[in-house]
């Protein structure tokens, strides 16, 4: 007889192959079931938080959709700034956990559907009988909505026994949503001929784009138009010809890019949310561009936006490509004519800054030299997110992602390491981070060091402050101790748990991370840069949050 616990472990994983979690009474029979019964990995993270952040993770790097777990209890609440996180940025996963026995609330339980519905996430309970066909739909609501969703266990119907496991059918879905119908059409129509027309045509992709496979069918409209092309952060490395790139638009953009995305006359967006970071505030585009936006959100989501198509990203890019086809359109021929590579140039810095300390954006370029190509960076939250945006290219959207950034979230650093490196376990997963966001996730930089090994490391940018509120608040006055942190050894905690830390204090530092790539992989260790950089370089970003908050 099978348990219900192992008829969760079972259903769950003919989807899943990935778990992270950490142990406690309200999951150990749903842990003993996956190891015993299942072939899922299971990855033991130090901190519930981190369970799903690497869950998270694991799915933006390309690793499908995967599970954290924890108890009950203080194992659940201490999942809420993830959850939150997950459930902003619109990523999908299962988090596993105990719930309060059926005959009510010890002391040490809490309302946990309340919590999660707070947050934004559904809660599905497992009963005697449906433990199967619940987890089922946990898994369906999570791939449907692109949201996460809560699989509780109450603790006396864990070990159960339940009888055999059925074999569960694939979960339903929906199906990419077409431009069908007159109006549609009629759409498509007016797009298509809009950018016939462009003299100065621009295509901008987001995540959105990415993720309903967009790639080949973008890059096919750009050639046929002649149109630059350009990404939201999370989208970097999207179109195909990068030569005809003008990499991420926004406050990570580089300011002569920005000024030729500024000239187009039609600009059409697909699967971007243009959020004003990305829409720099309201000047991106010129208010004379016709600016069209084809996304799956029910309305358009700036009012710059003049044309609307409610539709999947790839599906409307080839019906827009067939319809200039049977217009004879030819191409702008506008990305020939424009040095598209010298426009994305950055501030190369100083090498040290004023005050003697590392310059962020010399040290930014010389990584980017010295970095393996099959890089997947992962980001934490803070002022320091442009240095890896601006200055490390990545060769596709699954190799760049930032958690926290939705909700605004420090702290998420070291345990997305792991996600990473499960969903891309021959690739480099490089960690960029700050020492605020660093200390938080402490508890899982063992996790990062244990699963990545030679093949990760992490770059701390260690201004000893919490720098975006110095350059936001201090700047008007504020009382500067609350935002200052005592220097910290990361490269000594990094030691502690078997890493390599290195203290980066000049550029000839980081010779060491030469030598660390030059190495065969499985004779070293993870490695962790202990950047001691000034906080007197503000990044250009920031700068626009100041202007506006002004």
């Amino acid at each position: 007889m099978a348990t219900v616990s192992a008829h969760v472990a079972a259903t769950l994983t003919r989807q899943i192959s990935q778990v992270f979690g950490v142990m406690g009474n309200g999951n150990a029979h749903f842990l003993n079931a996956l190891e015993r019964e299942t072939d899922a990995t299971y990855t033991a993270v130090r901190h519930e938080a981190g369970a799903v952040v690497a869950a998270d993770a694991c799915y933006r790097a390309g690793g499908g959709l995967a599970a954290a777990t924890t108890t009950y209890g203080a194992g659940f609440t201490n999942t809420l700034t993830s959850l939150a996180e997950a459930a902003q940025a619109r990523v999908p996963l299962i988090l596993v956990t105990g719930e309060a026995p059926r005959w009510g609330r010890r002391p040490w339980d809490v309302d946990q559907l309340a919590l999660a519905s707070g947050v934004g996430v559904r809660t599905f309970t497992v009963g005697r009988t449906d433990a199967a066909a619940t987890t089922m739909l946990a898994i369906e609501h999570a791939l449907s909505y692109s949201l996460p969703a809560v699989l509780a266990i109450p603790y006396d119907v864990a070990g159960l026994d339940m009888g055999e496991i059925p074999a569960p059918p694939e979960p339903l879905v929906p199906e990419p949503i077409a431009p069908a119908g007159e109006l549609a059409v009629g759409k498509v129509a007016q797009i298509a001929r809009a950018l016939a027309d462009a003299e100065r045509p621009v295509l901008l992709a987001g995540r959105g784009a990415w993720l309903s496979g967009a790639a080949d069918d973008l890059g096919a409209l750009a050639a046929s138009t002649g149109a630059v092309t350009a990404s939201t952060a999370l989208a970097r490395g999207i179109f195909p010809e990068q030569q005809f790139d003008l990499g991420v638009a926004g406050g990570f953009g580089a300011d002569a890019a920005m000024e030729l995305i500024q000239q187009a006359d039609v600009a059409v967006v697909f699967g971007a949310s243009l959020n004003q970071f990305t829409m720099r505030f309201g000047e991106l585009f010129d208010p004379s561009a016709r600016v069209i936006q084809v996304d799956l959100s029910n309305v358009a989501t700036h009012p710059q936006v003049g044309d609307y198509l409610h539709a999947d990203a790839a599906l409307s890019a080839r019906a827009i490509l067939a319809e200039l086809s049977a217009l004879g359109a030819e191409s702008s021929g506008w990305r020939e004519s424009v040095d598209v590579a010298a426009l994305r140039g950055y501030d190369p810095g100083t090498g040290q800054a004023p005050d003697g300390r590392l310059d962020p954006r010399s040290a930014a370029r010389r990584i980017a030299e010295l970095l393996p190509q099959d890089r997947v960076v992962v980001s934490d939250g803070g002022h320091f997110i442009a240095w890896a945006n601006m200055y490390w290219p990545v060769a596709s959207p699954d190799r760049m992602m930032m958690i926290g950034t939705a909700y605004q979230a420090i702290g998420q650093g070291f345990p997305s390491v792991a996600g990473a490196a499960r969903a891309k376990p021959d690739s480099t997963v490089v960690l960029t981070t700050g020492d605020g966001g660093g200390l938080m996730a402490l508890a899982d930089l063992d996790t990062a060091v244990r699963v990545a090994g030679g093949r990760g490391m992490a770059v701390v940018w260690n201004d000893h402050a919490y720098g975006a509120e110095v350059h936001l608040y201090g700047r008007k006055g504020f009382a500067l101790e609350p935002m200052m942190i005592d220097e910290v050894n990361f490269a000594g905690l990094a030691q502690a748990v078997g890493a390599e830390g290195v203290v980066v204090n000049t550029i000839d530092d980081l010779d060491q991370l030469e030598a660390w790539v030059q190495r065969p992989v499985d004779e070293r260790p993870f490695l962790l840069l202990d950047l001691r950089v000034s906080g007197e370089v503000m990044a250009p970003y920031q700068r626009e949050v100041i202007r506006v908050n002004a």
